[in-house]
């Protein structure tokens, strides 16, 4: 015969949250360790915090303090601060929040600060159930915790940002300098993608700086539209049919890249003197660079740019 599981009130089982749940938690420790990766011991209730009380500090087995915060009830923004405030003034590195309703946007706060911070958190649900008569008994879940992939996600999220900043920064410089050269890209604001251009006077056309971690370019980049694929293989062909000349005033030879199977073309030129991944001293040099290569990119191809239908 199989019985059939039941879920008991929360507030049947432990009247009050402190006096009754945090004491029995206090005393029944081992069941939080059955859930989660830890090995707690020593818990203390109401410890110090500053203004605040924690409701229970334990130890790990290295001796750190694991910060635990009960809740039976909803998760809340209020308790969440509490987390966060208990873990710095204890200088702990782990916190345990059991609630008994996790709301999503507490889910995806916790999954955050584990993919964020150098802390470890765990938000628990607790639950009551029983089988016919038997007594209450304890249902812990792990909603969220700490592992190495979401560390992972999280250095890798850190990159990115990063990765945003150090190029808009040298997209600012790169800007700055070009403003003094020439008007091309002088209503051009910053940007933290790998890319940035302004219109090359005809429909579709564009002159294109491009950026890498250890390299760059400037480009003619040929692009109408996917409806008017034809288009930008024509535009392409008009201008290879000049190659010499153009390349005669652009000084050196170019990238003719008619980018087969794909709807664009470019024209372009690589600077492989360094990008934004290279040490920020050298980036005046690498700037330089580029801005004199767009120069001449369009002092070569705007004779015949300017031929072209609109």
């Amino acid at each position: 015969m199989i019985g059939k599981l039941q879920r008991v009130s929360l507030r049947d089982v432990w009247k009050h949250e402190a006096q009754d749940f945090t004491q029995w938690l206090q005393d029944n420790i081992d069941v939080l360790n059955e859930v989660i990766d830890l090995n707690l011991s020593n818990p203390e209730s109401e410890q110090s915090a500053g203004a605040f009380s924690v409701d229970l500090v334990a130890e790990d087995d290295s001796g750190n303090p694991v910060i635990i915060e009960n809740q039976l009830e909803k998760s809340n923004h209020d308790h969440l601060g509490k987390i966060l405030t208990y873990l710095v003034a204890m200088a702990s590195k782990t916190a345990v929040w059991i609630v008994a309703d996790p709301r999503p946007e507490h889910v995806s706060t916790i999954t955050w600060l584990n993919e964020s911070s150098s802390a470890n958190f765990y938000l628990l649900k607790i639950e009551a159930i029983k089988i016919g008569d038997s007594p209450p008994a304890p249902l812990l879940t792990v909603i969220v915790g700490p592992s190495e992939e979401g560390k992972g996600v999280g250095k890798t999220k850190q990159e990115i940002a990063e990765r945003y900043i150090i190029r808009e920064k040298f997209w600012t410089q790169l800007l700055n300098y070009s403003k003094q050269k020439t008007k091309l890209h002088s209503n051009i604001s910053p940007t933290q993608h790998n890319w940035l251009g302004t219109s090359a006077g005809k429909q579709g056309l564009g002159f294109n700086y491009a950026l890498r971690k250890h390299e760059a370019q400037v480009e003619l980049y040929i692009d109408r539209g996917k409806e008017r694929n034809k288009e930008n293989k024509a535009i392409f062909e008009k201008l290879f049919n000049h190659r010499e000349e153009i390349e005669k005033v652009f000084g050196e030879s170019l990238d003719w890249e008619r980018l087969e199977g794909k709807r664009a073309c470019r024209i372009r030129k690589r600077i492989t003197n360094g990008g934004y991944r290279d040490d920020e001293e050298k980036w005046p040099q690498i700037h330089e660079e580029m801005v004199n290569a767009m120069i001449r990119l369009e002092k070569s191809l705007k004779p015949y740019i300017s031929k072209l239908p609109v």
